[in-house]
């Protein structure tokens, strides 16, 4: 990458202090837009809105689906944000120029069926799967995100009082546990994770099989390996539990306010997806069963 980028990047990962994945993202997309200047002999502070068009135009004829095309013009915005701050361009080429209209998919949710499938899963003759049931219900009893969930310390939960503290970006919450996810977590952390934790000092309330915090990705696997032995062929994800928690209060009769206090979203906006998704739901079961449909 041109040097200038460079300089970005490293302001982004030591100044603005990015998380790990989010660096990954911007440093894949501007190197991307990079290749694609060098490819053109252009120079990084005399691109024009007409080349950054061009790049837009570019990746779509490449058939980048509309989200990673508004995904690497924000890099990009962010790239002549920072060089306009330093004084590199004169102006930020990227002023005028509309981001691509991104059609917002619907969560993908399990049953009620499927989830209990799901949570049966975890061999809990086993250490492994004392641990793998606990993170599993604790997932779905509280809708908390991945990065959540592994960002966990023990002393996070609180089993007598039936509650979590979640810390997520500079906000705290405090999220109600049910009976089932505080017994399997009672299991865990009484029984199972003092001899999964390498080093007695180990903070993390779920640890991968060293006895350190479990990561994302590990989280991952186990999440793809359990879908694949319930028989669920739907797209399993990180996220679909945390979905499928908000679709099942909202089903039976939780309100908006109260999901969205749960999940922990700044907007009602990001919530009511929840209530459209019912629509669908109930617009589905209304023309497979009324005979006039």
């Amino acid at each position: 990458m041109n040097a200038l980028m460079c300089e970005f990047v490293d302001y982004l990962e030591n100044d603005k202090k990015v998380a790990k994945n989010t660096l990954q993202s911007y440093t894949r997309d501007i190197k991307q837009f990079s290749d694609y200047i060098d490819a053109r002999h252009l120079e990084v502070t005399k691109v024009s809105g007409t080349d950054i068009q061009s790049y837009v135009t570019y990746m779509q004829l490449e058939g980048k689906a509309a989200s990673s095309v508004s995904r690497s013009l924000a890099s990009v915005r962010a790239l002549f944000g920072y060089l306009l701050l330093k004084g590199k361009v004169p102006h930020d080429p990227t002023h005028k120029l509309k981001t691509p209209k991104v059609e917002k998919k619907m969560p993908q949710i399990l049953s009620t069926n499927e989830v209990d499938a799901f949570l049966k899963c975890p061999d809990t003759s086993m250490p492994k799967g004392v641990r793998d049931k606990a993170m599993l219900e604790l997932l779905y009893a509280t809708g908390i995100k991945v990065s959540e969930l592994i960002s966990l310390n023990e002393n996070d939960v609180d089993l007598d009082m039936g509650y979590l503290k979640c810390i997520s970006e500079n906000d705290v919450r405090i999220v109600p546990l049910g009976k089932t996810a505080i017994r399997a977590l009672r299991e865990y952390i009484l029984i199972v994770r003092p001899a999964m934790i390498a080093l007695p000092e180990e903070n993390a309330l779920f640890v991968n099989c060293n006895g350190s915090r479990m990561t994302r990705q590990g989280f991952w696997k186990l999440i793809k390996s359990y879908a694949a032995e319930a028989d669920i062929h739907k797209d399993i994800t990180p996220h679909t539990l945390r979905h499928s928690f908000a679709a099942h209060l909202l089903e039976n009769g939780a309100d908006l306010a109260s999901i969205q206090e749960m999940l922990g979203h700044k907007d009602i906006t990001s919530t009511q997806v929840y209530a459209k998704l019912m629509k669908n739901h109930l617009r589905e079961i209304y023309n497979k069963a009324h005979p006039r449909a």
